[in-house]
């Protein structure tokens, strides 16, 4: 579907409570601060809202999730169809005993914090991880030697009908950084187990978390997190450290010289440049070790045309 296309589609969209914006910039929903316009922005009112405008959606339309945009980069040619963004009372947090559900639309890290005034260990890793718990279920999100198939209970998904399902954890299918959950099925929440634990215990670990990111990770600039999944038996950093791209750039992109597996907007990148850099970070990879790196950075939209 193309962005050159006629826009009647636009003109017969469900009615809906909450917000819609047409050819939304994309650029401020991202932590790398690039990319295009989405066609439709839709910013559901709550869960009703949404499974309605689904409902009513036709299923030509191309649909497209995301969060905080913290693992995510929109290319500069926009992006088709309608994006959906979780917010609001899609980042509930609820407790009971040990367990919390929190929406898809809560930050891994109020997650963490929730858990961690509530005295429940066991879900300190999550403060190490950028983004939401829908992200979070999608790509069997870890850090800090947790990871999300290690605390979850059950998920809650819509699929493109508007229909709802509960997944068990066996239905989700988790290995690393991937669940078989279907691609076109939308989070909603999980709920989390973790443990009765100290509190002072709790934030020590979540402490010595924060410190090790800000010594090892590039922080407070522009990046999009992991660029690349670690290959089985490797690190992904090592790997593009040794193909001899520590600091490599193109036009307004590097690949960051504190970290090595984060891709850096210096401040007046194009998607194309993060794009086009991260490729010749795998070209060099393939080239010197022969390992096919993956991106563990998620890419959605159109490149624009040259």
């Amino acid at each position: 579907m193309s962005l050159r296309r006629t826009n009647d589609w636009r003109d017969a969209l469900p009615s809906v409570r909450g917000r819609i914006s047409f050819d939304a910039p994309m650029a401020p929903f991202t932590w790398f601060r690039v990319g295009g316009k989405a066609e439709v922005l839709y910013r559901p009112a709550d869960l009703d809202d949404l499974i309605g405008f689904l409902a009513e959606l036709p299923l030509e339309i191309p649909v497209t999730v995301i969060g905080v945009g913290s693992n995510l980069l929109v290319r500069d040619g926009g992006v088709p169809g309608v994006i959906i963004r979780l917010a609001g009372s899609f980042a509930n947090i609820s407790i009971t005993d040990n367990t919390l559900t929190a929406g898809a639309g809560a930050l891994d890290l109020t997650v963490a914090k929730t858990a961690q005034e509530e005295g429940i260990a066991g879900l300190e890793f999550l403060s190490g991880v950028p983004g939401t718990i829908g992200g979070a279920l999608r790509m069997n999100a870890g850090a800090f030697g947790g990871e999300m198939k290690d605390v979850t209970i059950s998920a809650n998904a819509l699929d493109r009908d508007g229909t709802l399902h509960l997944l068990s954890l066996a239905d989700l299918g988790f290995s690393y950084r991937h669940s078989t959950a279907p691609e076109d099925w939308i989070f909603l929440s999980a709920t989390l187990k973790g443990r009765f634990g100290d509190r002072e215990d709790i934030t020590a670990r979540m402490d010595a978390i924060q410190t090790a990111r800000e010594e090892a990770q590039p922080t407070r600039v522009r990046t999009g997190g992991s660029t690349f999944a670690n290959p089985e038996g490797h690190k992904a950093w090592q790997l593009v450290d040794a193909a001899g791209c520590r600091g490599l750039s193109r036009g307004g992109a590097q690949v960051s010289e504190k970290h090595c597996n984060f891709l850096l907007n210096l401040g007046d990148a194009t998607a194309a440049d993060i794009e086009d850099l991260g490729d010749e970070v795998r070209r060099r990879v393939m080239q010197t070790s022969g390992i096919d790196l993956q991106w563990e950075i998620r890419r959605i939209g159109v490149r624009a045309k040259s």
